[in-house]
């Protein structure tokens, strides 16, 4: 163990966030083995001492704006190009060619909107002879409503989206879709990344505090939840320790939670670092069962009050109206008792004019046998005057009822107690049973030059302002860390990696950027451009970098087999939400509409039957519904949509800084063999029309590749289409031509689904 010593760090960076794992699991061993007992509120034992080496990793020093090489290289399209060149002649190696058009187009509809361009599309801005014609089409891009979906996506892997609370139960979260829905505007708005990060954090606590801001606070919910812990006060800190452990990892780049238990054995980080974080979300009141703890209005305070009023003025006009038509039934009421001509016997009239308390069973029996008689009879008693004074009331009633006062959206947030706001202790092996030395709010030591004050508590305030001073620490130009995870998450989603390939870790035990030169450029450039995250997008998918052909050169691959200097463009395959989207655009079914409540496509009844709750958690929704973009689709924690979940759908518990990439077998029976896709396969080869064949083959493949079929393609697919209509009649004589001819074009298009041309990213 001693090996293992927070002084000892010498192991190769290539073992990477794994090893970091592994060893913290050690050293929880070690501190339980031989640590000696902590009886006293003495910090000392809490403490590390930091050093040069600490405060000059590479993340923690100040951010640059590193000069771009110089190079006289036409190539060179923009800064990145520069820098990219620069490394890419210092290995020995050249860019590769620039790929072709249509190769570009469908790669930059991709990556900025999640879908394939329509075969229009691609046509357009292959005529276009304008020298800006891609300028333009990323500008146009950027400005269509699929750029929030794809990038939205994105986000809410990293902060471990879902609706549902996981555990036994898996109970939902009431509209925690809001929270998808703000996260898709803001990214569409071009949201300043830094006032993105504030509300998430603090919307709250901002100034201008709203709706808006409000809902946005849902991101500290998102967690797991377990509604019947076996210990609650244990509970609540492990639900801290997650909210935590997701700011640090999604905002910051740093794993914080290794230090809950001890002193982080390989980072500069303490175990007192890690509970002044923790202070800063300690008044956030546990969550409970109730409904109204769980649903609230959200708005401003004004709002709120405003439709308060409004809504207790619409139910005095309602209730005065529907009091003065029940003092006009009474009066006809008692009118018909009094004189009113009737059939029934003096004994039943005797049992309806006696209380309701009071009445003896054979009253019971005659009240229930003739009321529906005795009512018709009243009302045919009312005068036309009364009648027409009744119906002048109900209408009044319904008129009120279509004008009721809007209410604010109800939301799913998580807010701070109005109580005394509870101490913050370091906890003897992260026991919340075993607190030690008590600390303030504050921030890790190791990043010493960034100066926020977080205010002391004041009464006339509903929350405390450590979230908001946290979100300004971070936003901070003195904060090194945010600038550059954020545009090292953008590169990642363009490239497949990151310039820093631990996207989630940059600290001691994460990889260094493999260019930090051109991190730090595009980070400060980032922050110089108001934090716009789309002029980050143009700026990258605009760049020669980013517009070579992905074909693998040999030579280059030896010296380079990780593409880590960017000789060519990385071939990808597409994630499990364009992936879905891209089978529906392509069959014509895809629903764009945006917004709203979650959707709930058909799953089959053996996945249903499987669950905790069979035939609980997911609803119904009819086809067009269920056929909008993945992103809207319910998240259910114990049940992701199988389709989704085997093309290595975002784990929901924690954030997901990168998904897996796995080839299996189930993925290519899937494709094949599964109820969705051989639907949409039917409607695709509906939307192949005219009688020439070979028209309908180029269609096809101008729909789902963005090209035509060549020679050999087109001979191969008719060639096809003959053999398998043949084949359909063997098998089923008594079928018709044309049902065999419709049969085999669907197999066609299934096939089209299936190949590797569509499902990648070239």
């Amino acid at each position: 163990m001693r090996a293992l010593s927070k002084h000892d760090r010498g192991f190769p960076r290539l073992w990477g966030l794994a090893l970091s794992l592994l060893l913290c699991i050690f050293a929880w061993v070690a501190i339980d083995a031989g640590e000696p007992a902590v009886e006293n509120a003495d910090l000392d034992a809490y403490r590390i001492e930091l050093s040069d080496v600490d405060y000059e990793h590479w993340s923690f020093l100040p951010i640059t704006l590193p000069a771009p090489p110089e190079m006289d290289d036409p190539w060179i399209h923009n800064p990145i190009d520069a820098f990219v060149l620069q490394k890419l002649h210092d290995a020995g190696l050249t860019p590769s060619p620039p790929a072709d058009d249509r190769t570009w187009v469908r790669r930059v509809y991709f990556d900025l909107i999640g879908l394939p361009p329509a075969p229009e599309e691609v046509q357009a801005f292959l005529d276009d002879a304008a020298p800006d014609k891609r300028e333009r089409l990323v500008d146009r891009l950027l400005a269509d409503p699929g750029y929030g979906i794809r990038w939205g996506r994105r986000w809410l892997d990293l902060v471990r989206y879902a609706e549902t609370n996981g555990y036994e139960r898996d109970g939902d979260k009431p509209n925690a879709w809001r929270y998808r829905d703000y996260v898709i505007d803001s990214l569409n708005d071009d949201k300043p990344f830094d006032r993105f990060l504030t509300e998430q954090l603090a919307g709250d606590e901002v100034r201008d505090v709203s709706a808006e801001t409000l809902i946005a606070t849902t991101f500290l919910r998102l967690g797991t939840w377990d509604d019947e812990p076996a210990d609650p006060k244990v509970d609540r800190y492990d639900q801290l320790d997650d909210v935590l452990g997701t700011v640090s990892s999604t905002f910051l780049g740093m794993s914080l939670r290794c230090a809950r238990c001890h002193n982080h054995k390989f980072e500069p980080i303490s175990q007192i670092d890690y509970a002044r974080m923790l202070a800063i979300f300690e008044p956030l009141k546990r969550p409970q069962k109730k409904r109204a703890d769980l649903d609230v209005l959200v708005g401003t305070p004004q709002e709120l009050a405003a439709f308060a009023a409004a809504e207790s003025r619409h139910q005095d006009a309602l209730e005065t109206l529907q009091n003065q038509i029940s003092d006009l039934d009474q009066h006809v009421r008692a009118r018909f008792f009094a004189v009113g001509k009737t059939d029934l016997a003096a004994v039943a009239l005797q049992a309806h004019q006696t209380d309701s308390k009071k009445r003896t069973s054979q009253q019971k029996r005659l009240v229930g046998k003739t009321q529906r008689r005795l009512d018709k009879e009243i009302r045919a008693s009312r005068t036309p005057y009364e009648q027409r004074q009744r119906d002048a009331f109900r209408a009044a009633i319904k008129a009120i009822e279509a004008a009721a006062p809007a209410a604010p959206p109800r939301g799913y947030i998580w807010q701070e107690t109005t109580d005394a706001i509870p101490v913050t202790h370091v906890f003897r092996r992260g026991d919340p049973t075993t607190p030690a030395g008590e600390v303030q709010p504050g921030f890790p030591a190791v990043l010493r030059d960034v100066n926020i004050e977080i205010p002391a508590p004041e009464k006339s305030r509903s929350t405390t302002g450590r979230r908001l001073a946290l979100a300004k620490w971070m936003v901070s130009p003195q904060n090194p860390l945010v600038a550059r995870v954020a545009v090292n998450r953008v590169w990642q989603g363009h490239f497949g990696e990151g310039l820093a390939r631990n996207e989630n870790d940059f600290g001691i035990m994460g990889l260094p950027p493999s260019d930090p030169e051109l991190l730090d450029w595009l980070a400060q450039t980032f922050r110089e451009n108001g934090w716009s995250l789309k002029s980050l997008h143009r700026l990258i998918v605009l760049s020669n970098t980013y517009a070579q052909s992905s074909t693998v050169r040999a030579a280059a691959a030896e010296a380079d087999p990780e593409n880590e200097w960017l000789w060519r463009f990385p071939l990808r395959r597409l994630e499990a939400e364009p992936l879905r989207d891209s089978v529906l655009a392509v069959s014509g079914q895809l629903n764009l509409k945006m917004g709203g409540p979650s959707v709930y496509p058909k799953i089959a009844e053996e996945v249903l039957a499987g669950q905790s709750r069979p035939g609980l958690g997911w609803g119904k929704s009819d086809e067009s519904e269920a056929s909008r973009r993945a992103i809207y689709i319910f998240m259910k924690r114990a049940m992701l949509v199988p389709l989704l979940e085997l093309f290595d759908l975002a784990d929901t518990t924690a954030s997901c800084e990168q998904r897996s990439r796995s080839t299996i077998p189930t993925q290519a029976l899937t494709l094949l063999n599964s109820e969705f896709l051989n639907r949409q396969a039917a409607y695709f080869a509906m939307r192949l029309t005219g009688e020439d064949r070979a028209a309908r083959v180029q269609q096809a493949y101008q729909w789902a590749l963005s090209r035509n079929a060549d020679e050999t393609e087109l001979a191969t697919t008719l060639d096809f289409l003959d053999r398998q209509q043949k084949l359909i009649l063997m098998e089923s004589p008594n079928m018709t031509a044309a049902a065999a001819d419709k049969q085999a074009w669907q197999a066609f298009c299934l096939a089209i689904y299936n190949l590797n041309e569509f499902i990648y990213i070239d």
